[in-house]
């Protein structure tokens, strides 16, 4: 059961996260190429692919973060368990921190989704048109050149991870804030006290200073493994339904 802690606000935080996420890029897409079709936007520059990805991802995030802060929280506590469950963290956060305690973290999370977000959308395009181009030297035909469920796999776990890697250093600083004053058994390490680090920049100093630069990548592995098939599952399902949908509005 312990690897589940902090399952219950994930799902809470993933919902509304990939829905509000989509929305705001497919209506950013729409909007730059004119066209709700999505076989239009894949013609977009890779510029226009990036910064769709990156103002999507901050949206989601704002429209979601509260559920982030509990989910770490939750999976950060150890034994003795300090909160029983998600409400009783809820509380004890608002009324010890007021409601500006939900968002502590907030500023290097939108740091990090920023290039995260916009590295995942716009490499994920990147690769999607070489796999079409790729497909279009295979057959040599045209209407061959559309991506199989697997090639589009292969798309969004490799800009998964690709995005991960090069963003995990600011995901470990936005968890060290989260978990700022959390009470918890010594045996699952040294707490970290309320006001430790004074902003971002001091946060990766103080991690370089104290533990080197492997500290800014600790839990880099369990991150991939989670992030690139999640990512990958996530494309190919959002492909797939978006096509669905297509086909059934244009039947109508």
């Amino acid at each position: 059961q312990g690897f589940w802690r902090g399952n219950v606000p994930a799902l809470f935080m993933y919902m509304p996260y990939t829905a509000i996420q989509f929305t705001v890029l497919h209506k950013l897409k729409t909007f730059a190429s004119g066209s709700s079709r999505t076989e239009d936007h894949l013609h977009l520059s890779p510029y226009l692919s990036y910064v769709s990805g990156a103002i999507a991802g901050s949206a989601a995030t704002v429209g979601s973060y509260p559920f982030d802060l509990l989910r770490t929280i939750l999976a950060s506590q150890g034994e003795p368990k300090v909160y029983p469950n998600m409400r009783s963290a809820l509380v004890d956060i608002v009324q010890t921190r007021g409601v500006r305690g939900l968002y502590a973290g907030l500023t290097p999370t939108l740091v990090e989704i920023i290039p995260y977000a916009g590295l995942q959308f716009g490499s994920y395009d990147t690769f999607k048109r070489s796999m079409m181009s790729w497909n279009r030297y295979r057959y040599g035909i045209e209407e061959d050149d559309s991506a199989s469920s697997f090639q589009l796999f292969l798309c969004g776990f490799a800009a998964g991870t690709f995005s991960k890697a090069a963003c995990h250093p600011l995901d470990v600083v936005k968890k060290r804030f989260q978990i700022e004053g959390l009470k918890r058994h010594p045996r699952y390490g040294a707490r970290i006290e309320s006001s430790t680090y004074k902003g971002m920049y001091h946060a990766l100093t103080e991690i370089v200073v104290k533990e080197g630069f492997g500290g800014l990548y600790k839990g880099l592995f369990p991150s991939v493994v989670k992030s690139a098939p999640a990512g990958a599952v996530t494309f190919v399902a959002y492909e797939y339904i978006s096509d669905w949908i297509g086909a059934k509005a244009g039947v109508e």
